[in-house]
Protein backbone atom coordinates (compact mmCIF):
# COMPACT_ATOMS: atom_id res chain seq x y z
CA UNK A 1 0.00 0.00 0.00
CA UNK A 2 1.50 3.29 -1.17
CA UNK A 3 0.64 6.25 1.37
CA UNK A 4 2.71 9.06 -0.29
CA UNK A 5 1.42 12.02 -2.14
CA UNK A 6 1.00 11.96 -5.79
CA UNK A 7 3.04 13.75 -7.88
CA UNK A 8 0.40 16.66 -8.83
CA UNK A 9 -0.32 16.98 -4.66
CA UNK A 10 3.87 17.31 -4.26
CA UNK A 11 3.21 20.05 -6.50
CA UNK A 12 0.31 21.76 -4.91
CA UNK A 13 2.89 21.40 -1.81
CA UNK A 14 5.45 23.15 -3.31
CA UNK A 15 3.64 25.96 -5.18
CA UNK A 16 2.00 26.43 -1.13
CA UNK A 17 5.12 26.46 0.50
CA UNK A 18 7.33 28.92 -2.38
CA UNK A 19 4.23 31.36 -1.99
CA UNK A 20 4.07 31.35 2.00
CA UNK A 21 7.75 31.45 2.42
CA UNK A 22 7.14 35.10 -0.31
CA UNK A 23 4.21 35.95 1.91
CA UNK A 24 4.18 34.90 5.04
CA UNK A 25 7.13 35.26 6.68
CA UNK A 26 7.59 35.55 11.79
CA UNK A 27 7.05 39.14 10.40
CA UNK A 28 3.28 38.84 9.47
CA UNK A 29 3.26 36.66 13.47
CA UNK A 30 5.11 39.32 15.39
CA UNK A 31 3.14 42.21 13.83
CA UNK A 32 -0.02 40.82 15.23
CA UNK A 33 2.37 40.19 18.34
CA UNK A 34 2.80 43.88 19.16
CA UNK A 35 -0.65 45.09 17.31
CA UNK A 36 -4.37 44.31 18.86
CA UNK A 37 -4.17 40.85 17.63
CA UNK A 38 -6.46 39.09 15.90
CA UNK A 39 -5.56 37.77 12.23
CA UNK A 40 -3.70 39.08 9.02
CA UNK A 41 -6.61 40.38 6.88
CA UNK A 42 -4.10 40.83 3.91
CA UNK A 43 -2.94 37.49 3.84
CA UNK A 44 -6.03 35.74 4.35
CA UNK A 45 -7.87 37.82 0.90
CA UNK A 46 -4.20 36.08 -0.68
CA UNK A 47 -4.90 32.70 0.15
CA UNK A 48 -8.51 32.95 -0.83
CA UNK A 49 -7.25 33.69 -4.55
CA UNK A 50 -5.19 30.96 -4.22
CA UNK A 51 -8.72 28.99 -3.91
CA UNK A 52 -7.33 26.93 -0.41
CA UNK A 53 -10.18 27.36 1.56
CA UNK A 54 -12.24 25.60 -1.26
CA UNK A 55 -9.73 22.60 -1.34
CA UNK A 56 -11.97 19.57 -0.35
CA UNK A 57 -15.72 21.79 -0.83
CA UNK A 58 -17.21 20.30 -4.12
CA UNK A 59 -17.63 22.28 -6.92
CA UNK A 60 -21.41 22.39 -6.47
CA UNK A 61 -20.84 24.56 -2.76
CA UNK A 62 -18.39 26.92 -4.61
CA UNK A 63 -15.48 24.79 -4.48
CA UNK A 64 -12.62 22.90 -6.42
CA UNK A 65 -13.48 19.99 -5.23
CA UNK A 66 -9.68 18.46 -4.92
CA UNK A 67 -10.36 16.24 -1.84
CA UNK A 68 -8.50 15.74 1.26
CA UNK A 69 -5.28 14.92 0.31
CA UNK A 70 -4.77 18.32 -1.57
CA UNK A 71 -6.18 20.18 1.58
CA UNK A 72 -3.50 18.02 3.75
CA UNK A 73 -0.46 19.05 2.37
CA UNK A 74 -1.85 22.63 1.98
CA UNK A 75 -2.17 22.43 6.18
CA UNK A 76 1.00 21.28 6.61
CA UNK A 77 2.67 24.15 4.50
CA UNK A 78 0.31 26.74 6.63
CA UNK A 79 2.18 25.15 9.74
CA UNK A 80 5.52 25.33 8.90
CA UNK A 81 5.04 29.38 7.56
CA UNK A 82 2.67 29.50 11.34
CA UNK A 83 0.42 31.36 8.97
CA UNK A 84 -1.54 33.73 11.49
CA UNK A 85 -4.64 33.14 9.29
CA UNK A 86 -8.39 31.55 10.94
CA UNK A 87 -7.91 28.76 8.53
CA UNK A 88 -8.62 26.13 10.41
CA UNK A 89 -11.45 27.09 12.11
CA UNK A 90 -12.83 28.15 9.10
CA UNK A 91 -12.33 25.06 6.83
CA UNK A 92 -11.54 21.91 8.87
CA UNK A 93 -14.08 22.70 11.57
CA UNK A 94 -16.64 25.17 10.37
CA UNK A 95 -17.15 24.06 6.99
CA UNK A 96 -16.48 19.90 7.82
CA UNK A 97 -19.58 21.00 10.13
CA UNK A 98 -21.62 22.15 7.30
CA UNK A 99 -20.51 19.07 4.98
CA UNK A 100 -21.04 16.55 7.70
CA UNK A 101 -24.30 17.82 9.01
CA UNK A 102 -26.06 20.67 7.05
CA UNK A 103 -28.92 20.80 4.97
CA UNK A 104 -28.43 21.51 1.00
CA UNK A 105 -29.65 24.97 1.65
CA UNK A 106 -27.50 25.92 3.79
CA UNK A 107 -24.10 24.37 2.20
CA UNK A 108 -25.44 26.59 -0.82
CA UNK A 109 -26.00 29.33 1.16
CA UNK A 110 -22.61 29.36 3.11
CA UNK A 111 -19.83 26.85 1.12
CA UNK A 112 -19.56 29.54 -1.64
CA UNK A 113 -18.63 32.31 0.93
CA UNK A 114 -16.26 30.09 3.00
CA UNK A 115 -14.57 28.75 -0.45
CA UNK A 116 -13.98 32.57 -1.68
CA UNK A 117 -12.60 33.77 2.01
CA UNK A 118 -15.91 36.00 2.53
CA UNK A 119 -17.09 33.78 5.38
CA UNK A 120 -15.14 33.38 8.64
CA UNK A 121 -16.34 30.67 10.49
CA UNK A 122 -15.48 28.66 13.75
CA UNK A 123 -17.01 25.85 16.01
CA UNK A 124 -17.92 26.18 19.41
CA UNK A 125 -17.54 23.18 22.29
CA UNK A 126 -16.27 24.42 24.77
CA UNK A 127 -18.13 25.93 27.82
CA UNK A 128 -14.50 26.61 30.30
CA UNK A 129 -11.66 23.97 31.36
CA UNK A 130 -11.18 20.31 30.74
CA UNK A 131 -12.30 18.12 28.17
CA UNK A 132 -16.37 18.96 26.75
CA UNK A 133 -18.42 15.50 27.46
CA UNK A 134 -22.30 15.74 27.46
CA UNK A 135 -22.78 16.24 31.11
CA UNK A 136 -20.92 19.56 31.34
CA UNK A 137 -23.03 21.42 28.21
CA UNK A 138 -24.98 23.72 29.52
CA UNK A 139 -25.80 26.25 26.34
CA UNK A 140 -29.27 25.70 25.26
CA UNK A 141 -31.47 25.80 22.25
CA UNK A 142 -34.57 26.13 22.37
CA UNK A 143 -37.20 27.44 19.60
CA UNK A 144 -34.96 28.94 17.67
CA UNK A 145 -33.25 30.60 20.12
CA UNK A 146 -29.29 30.30 21.48
CA UNK A 147 -28.55 30.72 25.22
CA UNK A 148 -25.59 29.94 27.29
CA UNK A 149 -21.94 30.77 26.90
CA UNK A 150 -18.80 29.56 24.89
CA UNK A 151 -15.18 29.95 25.77
CA UNK A 152 -12.67 29.85 24.47
CA UNK A 153 -13.54 30.09 21.18
CA UNK A 154 -10.70 30.07 18.51
CA UNK A 155 -10.77 32.63 16.17
CA UNK A 156 -14.09 33.81 17.95
CA UNK A 157 -13.82 37.56 17.51
CA UNK A 158 -13.56 37.59 13.94
CA UNK A 159 -15.51 34.47 13.09
CA UNK A 160 -18.95 35.65 11.22
CA UNK A 161 -20.64 32.43 11.46
CA UNK A 162 -20.23 30.01 14.31
CA UNK A 163 -21.80 26.46 14.77
CA UNK A 164 -22.34 25.40 18.38
CA UNK A 165 -22.76 22.02 20.25
CA UNK A 166 -25.81 23.12 22.54
CA UNK A 167 -28.37 21.21 24.69
CA UNK A 168 -31.74 20.80 22.22
CA UNK A 169 -33.75 19.02 24.61
CA UNK A 170 -34.48 17.70 28.03
CA UNK A 171 -33.63 14.55 27.40
CA UNK A 172 -30.09 13.13 29.54
CA UNK A 173 -27.09 12.65 27.62
CA UNK A 174 -25.50 12.47 24.23
CA UNK A 175 -29.35 12.31 23.12
CA UNK A 176 -30.35 15.67 23.86
CA UNK A 177 -27.44 17.66 22.04
CA UNK A 178 -27.98 19.43 18.89
CA UNK A 179 -25.42 21.45 16.15
CA UNK A 180 -26.51 24.36 15.99
CA UNK A 181 -25.78 27.00 12.97
CA UNK A 182 -26.09 30.85 14.71
CA UNK A 183 -24.68 34.24 13.28
CA UNK A 184 -22.08 36.02 15.39
CA UNK A 185 -22.78 39.46 13.68
CA UNK A 186 -26.99 39.28 15.14
CA UNK A 187 -28.56 40.12 17.54
CA UNK A 188 -28.45 38.52 20.95
CA UNK A 189 -24.85 38.10 20.81
CA UNK A 190 -21.58 39.46 22.80
CA UNK A 191 -18.08 38.96 22.50
CA UNK A 192 -15.17 39.57 24.73
CA UNK A 193 -11.57 39.14 23.81
CA UNK A 194 -10.19 35.73 25.64
CA UNK A 195 -6.38 35.92 26.99
CA UNK A 196 -4.56 33.94 24.27
CA UNK A 197 -0.57 32.24 24.59
CA UNK A 198 -0.85 32.83 20.68
CA UNK A 199 -2.06 36.63 20.17
CA UNK A 200 -2.24 35.48 16.07
CA UNK A 201 -4.76 33.04 16.57
CA UNK A 202 -6.88 34.61 19.21
CA UNK A 203 -9.79 33.25 21.43
CA UNK A 204 -12.93 35.06 22.74
CA UNK A 205 -15.54 34.47 25.16
CA UNK A 206 -19.26 34.48 23.35
CA UNK A 207 -22.52 35.22 25.59
CA UNK A 208 -25.69 33.93 23.71
CA UNK A 209 -28.87 36.10 25.11
CA UNK A 210 -31.73 34.09 23.27
CA UNK A 211 -29.44 34.30 19.48
CA UNK A 212 -31.66 33.57 16.87
CA UNK A 213 -30.53 30.44 15.32
CA UNK A 214 -31.24 27.22 13.20
CA UNK A 215 -30.78 23.44 13.57
CA UNK A 216 -27.80 21.88 12.09
CA UNK A 217 -28.58 18.37 11.27
CA UNK A 218 -31.13 16.17 13.29
CA UNK A 219 -32.25 16.27 16.92
CA UNK A 220 -30.33 14.19 19.20
CA UNK A 221 -27.17 13.73 16.76
CA UNK A 222 -25.09 16.13 17.84
CA UNK A 223 -22.53 14.77 19.30
CA UNK A 224 -22.31 11.93 17.20
CA UNK A 225 -21.63 14.34 14.62
CA UNK A 226 -19.45 17.09 16.44
CA UNK A 227 -16.80 14.20 17.21
CA UNK A 228 -17.07 13.50 12.81
CA UNK A 229 -15.87 16.71 12.71
CA UNK A 230 -13.36 16.73 15.14
CA UNK A 231 -11.70 13.46 13.67
CA UNK A 232 -11.08 15.01 10.61
CA UNK A 233 -9.91 18.43 11.83
CA UNK A 234 -7.48 15.98 14.15
CA UNK A 235 -6.06 14.82 10.90
CA UNK A 236 -5.53 18.25 9.00
CA UNK A 237 -4.66 19.81 12.31
CA UNK A 238 -1.86 17.07 12.66
CA UNK A 239 -0.75 17.84 9.30
CA UNK A 240 -0.28 21.77 10.40
CA UNK A 241 1.61 20.72 13.63
CA UNK A 242 3.93 18.51 11.36
CA UNK A 243 5.05 21.09 9.30
CA UNK A 244 5.56 23.38 12.51
CA UNK A 245 7.61 20.73 13.73
CA UNK A 246 9.37 20.49 11.03
CA UNK A 247 10.27 23.81 10.66
CA UNK A 248 11.77 24.03 14.36
CA UNK A 249 14.02 21.13 13.18
CA UNK A 250 15.35 22.97 10.42
CA UNK A 251 15.93 25.73 12.50
CA UNK A 252 17.61 24.20 15.23
CA UNK A 253 20.09 22.31 12.60
CA UNK A 254 20.90 25.71 11.22
CA UNK A 255 21.83 27.54 13.72
CA UNK A 256 24.00 24.35 15.50
CA UNK A 257 25.54 24.01 12.16
CA UNK A 258 26.52 28.00 12.19
CA UNK A 259 26.65 28.69 15.96
CA UNK A 260 30.53 28.39 17.01
CA UNK A 261 31.64 27.21 20.54
CA UNK A 262 35.40 26.49 21.56
CA UNK A 263 36.49 26.60 18.05
CA UNK A 264 33.56 23.99 16.54
CA UNK A 265 30.00 24.13 15.15
CA UNK A 266 28.07 23.60 18.29
CA UNK A 267 26.20 20.88 15.74
CA UNK A 268 29.45 18.69 16.20
CA UNK A 269 28.67 18.24 19.97
CA UNK A 270 27.12 14.79 20.65
CA UNK A 271 24.68 16.22 23.21
CA UNK A 272 23.07 18.82 20.48
CA UNK A 273 23.13 15.68 18.10
CA UNK A 274 21.19 13.57 20.19
CA UNK A 275 18.55 16.48 20.58
CA UNK A 276 18.66 17.15 16.55
CA UNK A 277 17.63 12.91 16.15
CA UNK A 278 15.43 13.07 18.70
CA UNK A 279 13.34 15.82 17.14
CA UNK A 280 13.58 13.73 13.93
CA UNK A 281 12.65 10.53 15.15
CA UNK A 282 9.50 12.34 16.81
CA UNK A 283 8.65 14.07 13.54
CA UNK A 284 8.52 11.33 11.37
CA UNK A 285 6.69 9.25 13.96
CA UNK A 286 4.20 12.14 13.51
CA UNK A 287 4.51 12.05 9.97
CA UNK A 288 3.35 8.48 9.48
CA UNK A 289 0.32 8.77 11.85
CA UNK A 290 -0.71 11.64 9.93
CA UNK A 291 -0.06 9.87 6.58
CA UNK A 292 -1.64 7.08 7.99
CA UNK A 293 -4.95 9.49 9.20
CA UNK A 294 -4.78 11.17 5.50
CA UNK A 295 -5.61 7.45 4.20
CA UNK A 296 -8.41 7.27 6.14
CA UNK A 297 -9.78 10.45 5.59
CA UNK A 298 -9.78 10.20 1.90
CA UNK A 299 -11.05 6.90 1.54
CA UNK A 300 -13.76 7.25 4.50
CA UNK A 301 -12.19 4.36 5.65
CA UNK A 302 -13.55 2.36 9.03
CA UNK A 303 -10.42 3.28 11.05
CA UNK A 304 -11.03 6.35 10.54
CA UNK A 305 -11.44 7.37 13.95
CA UNK A 306 -8.41 5.50 15.66
CA UNK A 307 -6.52 6.98 12.69
CA UNK A 308 -7.18 10.47 14.36
CA UNK A 309 -6.78 9.71 17.65
CA UNK A 310 -3.02 8.66 16.75
CA UNK A 311 -2.20 11.49 14.82
CA UNK A 312 -3.99 13.95 16.71
CA UNK A 313 -1.68 12.63 20.05
CA UNK A 314 1.62 12.14 18.09
CA UNK A 315 1.25 15.47 16.42
CA UNK A 316 1.00 17.45 19.31
CA UNK A 317 3.54 15.42 21.04
CA UNK A 318 6.32 16.12 18.12
CA UNK A 319 5.51 19.84 17.67
CA UNK A 320 5.49 20.42 21.57
CA UNK A 321 8.82 18.39 21.67
CA UNK A 322 10.51 19.66 18.72
CA UNK A 323 9.38 23.26 19.87
CA UNK A 324 11.14 23.21 23.20
CA UNK A 325 14.09 21.55 21.92
CA UNK A 326 14.76 24.53 19.14
CA UNK A 327 14.65 26.62 22.00
CA UNK A 328 17.07 24.67 23.85
CA UNK A 329 19.61 24.35 20.85
CA UNK A 330 19.48 28.30 20.26
CA UNK A 331 20.69 28.22 23.55
CA UNK A 332 20.54 31.70 25.54
CA UNK A 333 19.23 33.67 22.39
CA UNK A 334 16.36 31.11 21.68
CA UNK A 335 14.33 32.28 24.96
CA UNK A 336 14.33 36.15 23.97
CA UNK A 337 11.67 38.37 22.06
CA UNK A 338 14.21 38.94 19.09
CA UNK A 339 14.41 35.10 18.48
CA UNK A 340 11.40 33.11 16.56
CA UNK A 341 11.51 30.20 18.84
CA UNK A 342 9.27 31.24 20.91
CA UNK A 343 6.55 31.83 17.94
CA UNK A 344 6.27 28.14 17.19
CA UNK A 345 6.33 26.96 20.60
CA UNK A 346 3.46 29.51 21.47
CA UNK A 347 1.73 27.77 18.79
CA UNK A 348 2.57 24.25 19.58
CA UNK A 349 0.44 25.28 22.71
CA UNK A 350 -2.54 26.59 20.62
CA UNK A 351 -3.03 23.76 18.21
CA UNK A 352 -2.36 21.19 21.15
CA UNK A 353 -5.90 22.37 22.90
CA UNK A 354 -7.57 23.49 20.25
CA UNK A 355 -9.58 20.31 20.07
CA UNK A 356 -9.72 19.60 23.29
CA UNK A 357 -7.46 17.79 25.98
CA UNK A 358 -4.72 15.64 24.99
CA UNK A 359 -6.39 13.24 27.86
CA UNK A 360 -9.32 13.09 25.88
CA UNK A 361 -7.86 11.68 22.95
CA UNK A 362 -5.57 9.08 24.71
CA UNK A 363 -9.25 7.67 26.13
CA UNK A 364 -10.06 8.08 22.62
CA UNK A 365 -7.05 6.37 21.50
CA UNK A 366 -7.32 2.94 24.31
CA UNK A 367 -11.23 2.84 22.81
CA UNK A 368 -10.41 2.42 19.41
CA UNK A 369 -7.69 0.13 20.38
CA UNK A 370 -9.86 -1.68 22.44
CA UNK A 371 -12.60 -2.28 19.64
CA UNK A 372 -10.26 -3.46 17.20
CA UNK A 373 -8.84 -5.79 19.11
CA UNK A 374 -12.36 -7.37 19.77
CA UNK A 375 -12.94 -7.10 16.57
Amino acid sequence: MNFDFSDDQKQIKDQARKFLSEKCTTKNVRNLYTGSGGYDAGLWKQIAQMGWMGTAIPEEFGGLGLGYLELCVVAEELGRALAPVPFSSTVYLFAEALLAAGSDEQKKRLLPKVASGELIGTFARSEGPGAVTPKNLRCSFRNGKLSGAKTPVTDGMDAQYAVVLARGSEEAGERGLQLVLVDLTGAGVKRRKANSLDPSRGSAEIVFDNAPAEALGKPGEGWSAANRVLERAAILMAFEQVGGADQCLVMAKDYAMQRYAFGRPIASFQAIKHKLADMYVGNELARSNAYYGAWALSTGARELPLAAAAARISATQAFDFASKENIQTHGGIGFTWEADCHFYYKRSKQLGLALGPQRAWKEKLVGELEQSNAA
